[in-house]
């Protein structure tokens, strides 16, 4: 489970998370120009008033814990909605971008998969 592969992995999702859970909330890095269905999902989203600044305070939370190496497993319970609403947005409303999501959610499967012992009793 600490093999230098998986540690790297884990480094690489958490520095990813903590900086694009931060950018929802202090917006150091401009948002892409996006298709119109896209661009009208996001502002809704950003209209609650609420969805964003939960999804980013996650997304910060669970990269700490992830690189801080403490409760993995179940920041990567926690981090799988997420990753997979992040590849469904893309793969519907924005597919030319579909590249950065698809990294999330690999590395997030891979590192399920190398945590699979923990999980096994839920199933």
């Amino acid at each position: 489970m600490n093999s230098t592969f998986t540690k790297i992995l884990r480094f690489i999702l958490a520095l990813g998370l903590i900086v694009f859970g931060l950018n929802k909330f202090i917006g150091f890095m401009p948002m892409p120009e996006l298709p119109v269905d896209a661009d009208n999902f996001m502002s809704s989203l950003q209209a609650t008033g609420y969805v964003l600044p939960i999804v980013g305070a996650l997304e910060v939370i669970i990269g700490l814990l992830l690189l801080f190496n403490k409760a993995v497993p179940f920041a990567l319970l926690l981090l799988a909605p997420i990753s997979v609403n992040i590849v469904l947005f893309h793969l519907f409303l924005d597919l030319p971008a579909i590249g950065g999501a698809l990294v999330i959610a690999v590395i997030n499967v891979i590192l399920i998969y190398k945590h699979w012992k923990v999980y096994k009793p839920l199933f």
